[in-house]
């Protein structure tokens, strides 16, 4: 006999992942202040291909508006700042050595708007990714009603769980993404 402890734990399993990689996601959109998070994204021709920056160098915010990036191999330093610039963050690094600065500037308005629609984005990419766990869930409960190893009443009920399981989490990801809004919005 099938279990419904069994199932609802591999979709929470699955919406978890779904929530954390949403939180990833956000964390490299600026609010404004220095966040190590905003560099995850970028990468560094480095070693004959492509590295994620933590693979090469040590990230860390000293100060409210200012990131600094110490590059382990002396040789990549401006390999580095230059994936930095590139990266389409809109930040100009400044290298000193082995470290290179990163000043955080001030967010206009317009940009703040167009951070809080990409934000919007990623939360709804996470909703489907939430409601695709759901579908699957649902196939497989009518998959055990064929197979008779669940009955009609069985599938109801199921069926109820799951999209409570559902909600709840397109709560958390609604949760999630109006901190980020209003983290973004901040002035």
């Amino acid at each position: 006999m099938a279990e419904l402890s069994t199932l609802t734990e591999d979709l929470t399993r699955r919406m978890d992942g779904a929530l954390e990689s949403l939180r990833r996601d956000l964390a490299g959109l600026r609010s404004g202040r220095a966040n190590a998070a905003l560099l995850e994204p970028v990468r560094v021709e480095a070693y004959g291909g492509e590295v994620p920056l933590s693979q090469v160098a040590t990230i860390a915010a000293p100060e409210a508006r200012m990131l600094t990036v110490q590059v382990w191999d002396r040789s990549l330093a401006g390999l580095v700042e230059k994936a930095i610039r590139d990266s389409g963050l809109g930040l100009n690094p400044a290298g000193e050595g082995q470290t290179i600065r990163v000043p955080i500037p001030q967010l206009t308005e317009e940009r703040r708007n167009e951070l809080a629609k990409a934000a919007g984005r990623y939360a709804e990419g996470a909703k489907i990714a939430v409601r695709g766990v759901r579908r699957d869930g649902m196939d497989q409960t009518k998959t055990l009603e064929k197979k008779s190893e669940i009955g009609q009443d069985e599938v109801k009920s199921w069926s109820d769980v799951i999209q409570k399981l559902t909600d709840q989490y397109v709560k958390k990801v609604e949760e999630i993404l109006a901190d980020k809004e209003r983290e973004i919005k901040q002035v």
